[in-house]
């Protein structure tokens, strides 16, 4: 998707003029974990950007009941056929080709189980009814169906039990990696010595427990200064300015939780499988903690999730005619998913290092296309596409289109087709985060209320960006989001709604154009994986 630089505009910023991103890409390559603007995200998607794996068929749905065509409810018999392949120790449940009613949650409970399709133009799941029937009416005046929830929902057997119990029981289930009551987690050492953002090594207290490929938490809490909260920005004095004491709780006390993978441990150096996204000091209390249950290794494949079409409701108030939700998954994925009239498309809610491939968001106006949000890290999004609506959104509802908000870092949006919506950065601190050679039709809005944080955290990079309508808001970020970089984006003359700039004092960010015919490198993130080196793998 190479884009003509011939027309792109310059302007300076607080750094200086910056001519050309070629000088950006060089220093990038010189400095690639430690860069001041542009994050490293070469370890984003399943298992740190392999290629995804194809297990064998070892249950076929419709010999448990899944009749494919439409007569009758799927539900049950998929499930089971499901944990069946669980109990097997892994594996792909076929759908065959056809159409499947679906009046219940699809669960992928167990890890090592693929729910697979014989593509998205022949297997599809008629989803007759929203979350809020299928399991209860969840938040209080807005709908939590809004951003949580779908009818294919890839999470642990036993957190997704806990979950929808909170939310019949009238709870309000936090749902992330620590679980709800946030006592999931059980320390396993503390952290002995300040570590650096690009760091692979941790120094520990106590290694006992910790082997080669163990996959654990690292958490860090805020301090009353919000030392933290404010490195996230980037340490821009801005954000000491700023009035964190206004913030939900979900940033002035939860932890920042980060899962990583253990690589080596000799003596008491622990080696992460991927860098650091930020310092480590020992004023956070750092630590490695276990996790509440999460499923591993499970995908979903080539078929299409349809809702019955209702009128898209009023913001905030979906019923959950949601698509797809990866809920504390690791090293999962999608693979050829079509998601049809949804309120929203596919969700990561404390999701890790899922791959979602050749996904299309279509039909009707929706709140959300794509979403990553409580805490969701290292997830890549590649060759993506939202359709133009076949209806519009009608008044009072709200399109955002890529979302991505409360503390969740290290994502990746490449290789996109648009046709509608924007960048939505929505609160919440999200931070060093990659949207890269997408082209966009950019009409949709941002959200999130300001008492929900910053709208940006440091090293946000929008690079290589065709915006078809030349709308600027939400894309050129060079004015709201602390040392970010906007490289080689389309000439635009419409600024659009972006948020008002929350920091005051430099944010000392880069905006450049390329003056040659085509950007080079188009892609960043498949450029940082040819990069890729110095790390474990």
């Amino acid at each position: 998707m190479a884009l003509n630089h011939q027309s792109l505009f310059f302007e300076g910023t607080s750094l200086g003029a910056t001519a050309n991103p070629k000088d950006i890409w060089q220093e990038f390559t010189g400095n690639p974990y430690k860069h001041p603007q542009i994050p490293n995200v070469a370890f984003a998607g399943y298992d740190r950007g392999a290629d995804l794996p194809r297990p064998a068929v070892v249950v076929d749905a419709t010999a448990y009941g899944a009749r494919n065509d439409g007569s009758a409810d799927a539900s049950g018999a998929i499930n089971t056929a499901i944990a069946e392949a669980g109990e097997r120790g892994g594996g792909a449940v076929l759908l065959p080709a056809g159409r499947y009613r679906v009046d219940d949650v699809v669960l992928v409970g167990h890890s090592d189980v693929v729910l697979r399709g014989e593509g998205s133009g022949r297997t599809t799941l008629f989803v007759t009814r929203p979350l809020e029937e299928m399991i209860g009416a969840y938040g209080s005046g807005k709908s939590a169906w809004s951003w949580c929830g779908g009818a294919v929902w890839v999470s642990h057997r036993d957190r997704y039990r806990s979950f929808t119990g909170a939310v019949r029981g009238g709870e309000d289930p936090h749902g992330g990696w620590t679980g709800n009551a946030r006592d999931l987690a059980t320390t396993l050492t503390g952290i002995s010595s300040p570590a650096a953002r690009g760091d692979f090594e941790l120094s520990v207290a106590d290694s006992r427990g910790l082997t080669p490929g163990r996959r654990v938490l690292l958490q860090l809490d805020d301090d009353r200064e919000h030392s933290l909260l404010k490195h996230l920005c980037g340490d821009i004095p801005g954000a000491s300015t700023y009035d964190w004491s206004k913030q939900p709780r979900m940033l002035r006390q939860a932890p920042f939780t980060w899962p990583v993978s253990i690589a080596s441990v000799t003596g008491t150096e622990v080696t992460l499988a991927q860098p650091l996204p930020l310092d480590v000091r020992l004023g956070w209390r750092p630590r490695l903690t276990t996790m509440g249950p999460a499923v591993t290794g499970a995908g979903v494949e080539g078929l299409t999730i349809e809702m019955r079409k209702v009128r898209q409701a009023r913001h905030l108030q979906d019923r959950g005619y949601n698509g797809l939700t990866f809920q504390c998954a690791w090293d999962c994925w999608a693979d050829d998913v079509r998601v049809v009239h949804s309120d929203n498309g596919i969700l990561l809610y404390a999701a890790k290092g899922v791959t979602l491939r050749r996904t299309t968001i279509a039909g009707r106006g929706r709140h959300h296309s794509y979403t990553c949000n409580l805490q969701s890290h290292d997830n890549l999004i590649q060759d993506f596409t939202i359709e133009r609506f076949t209806e519009r959104v009608p008044g009072g509802a709200v399109h955002h289109g890529l979302d991505v908000e409360t503390l969740s870092c290290g994502n990746v949006w490449s290789r996109g087709e648009m046709h509608q919506g924007t960048f939505d950065t929505h609160r919440g601190l999200p931070f060093h985060n990659v949207r890269t050679e997408i082209t966009v039709n950019n009409d949709g809005r941002p959200a999130g209320g300001e008492d929900a944080g910053p709208l940006h955290g440091a090293r946000f990079t929008h690079w290589n960006i065709n915006v078809t309508n030349r709308r600027a808001g939400c894309i050129k970020i060079d004015d709201v989001a602390p040392y970010s970089a906007t490289v080689g984006v389309s000439q635009m003359s419409r600024s659009g709604p972006a948020g008002r700039p929350v920091f005051g004092g430099p944010l000392h960010a880069r905006l450049a154009y390329d003056g040659d015919t085509s950007l080079r490198p188009s892609n960043l993130y498949e450029a940082q994986r040819a990069l890729r080196g110095g790390g474990p793998d």
